[in-house]
């Protein structure tokens, strides 16, 4: 090679090595401005955006319990994947003028602290007996999940039988989809990480609506950056990853009329595929005071999109307790 020459293109690749080190350089200098960022702005979190409950140990952690209203039997309101208390804000307002309502975070959503990261249907059937009896909020309980929240409450209504006085299961997950479950689980993993991240370079608190659920409560939109902060997603990603462990847990419940006489209401989303109907019918059919219920609404959260369905639904089931 001759002396002086350049190598052709060797000019250009230069040049892009030295763009892609100054915009990692960029990029670096702005992950850290928005963790500095977000780390000073949590110091006022306490402050602006107070948990409307109270927290409750339950051996080592502390679960943010809010309760409201008065009468028995008392509601028990359960979020679904990577919702929080606040998901409840509308069911809770208006039931409360004549029951006792009680919504809450599982171990690391929103208000509560983190916890041991199993993740499971069963250890979060555990903790909601451990926080409500800690609590002194007396059973026996409506139970009423949405979507992963089914699972806990199942799980809790096979354990503790004589302390459930009925269920509303609103679209709720279908414990024998197995390899959908198994499918799913390193997607949503990557999803919530993703949104974990965000939330820790600040990116959730400076820029909410476009992080916010659609679906959100006004609740949750005002305290978003709680409700669907990093903890919040590493506690979905736990649940998410443990999904598969939980469907098994749920469905070694499973057995003819498992519920005996239980009040039990099963809502479903208009729309659904005809199997996923008929996964709910049976589900209602474990008891034999169950019935299936199908929305108007294709919203999965059906408490949004059709509230007077599900108020109706908890009522007619805390009423049906009262008449056994």
């Amino acid at each position: 090679m001759t002396h002086g020459t350049t190598r052709p293109g060797g000019w250009l690749r230069r040049r892009l090595r030295r763009v892609a080190v100054w915009g990692a350089g960029l990029l670096v200098l702005a992950a850290a401005a928005g963790f500095g960022y977000e780390t000073i702005a949590r110091q006022s979190d306490s402050e602006h955006h107070k948990a409307p409950g109270r927290l409750v140990d339950v051996g080592g952690h502390r679960l943010h319990l809010h309760c409201t209203g008065a009468g028995a039997p008392t509601v028990v309101l359960e979020a679904g994947l990577a919702e929080s208390s606040a998901s409840w804000e509308v069911i809770q307002r208006r039931l409360s003028a004549g029951n006792r309502v009680c919504s809450y975070d599982r171990a690391g959503y929103a208000w509560s602290d983190d916890g041991p990261s199993q993740g499971t249907a069963e250890h979060a059937a555990g903790e909601l007996r451990t926080m409500l009896v800690a609590a002194g909020e007396a059973g026996p309980y409506v139970l009423v999940g949405h979507s992963y929240g089914g699972n806990a409450i199942r799980v809790f209504a096979d354990r503790w039988r004589n302390l459930t006085a009925g269920l509303v299961l609103i679209d709720v997950t279908d414990e024998t989809a197995v390899e959908a479950l198994q499918i799913s689980r390193p997607l949503m993993a990557v999803h919530f990480t993703a949104y974990q991240v965000a939330a820790r370079l600040g990116l959730l608190r400076l820029m909410g609506d476009a992080f916010v659920p659609a679906e959100a409560t006004a609740a949750a939109r005002r305290h978003a950056v709680v409700v669907y902060g990093s903890g919040s997603m590493a506690a979905a990603r736990a649940e998410a990853w443990a999904g598969v462990d939980s469907a098994a847990q749920v469905r070694a419940t499973v057995r003819p009329r498992a519920w005996g006489d239980l009040p039990v209401v099963v809502i479903s989303a208009a729309g659904q595929p005809a199997a996923v109907t008929e996964q709910a019918r049976a589900l209602a059919a474990l008891s034999t005071r169950g019935r299936l219920v199908v929305a108007t609404t294709k919203d999965h959260y059906v408490q949004h999109g059709q509230p007077d369905l599900v108020l109706d639904a908890i009522r007619e089931v805390a009423s049906a307790h009262g008449r056994r």
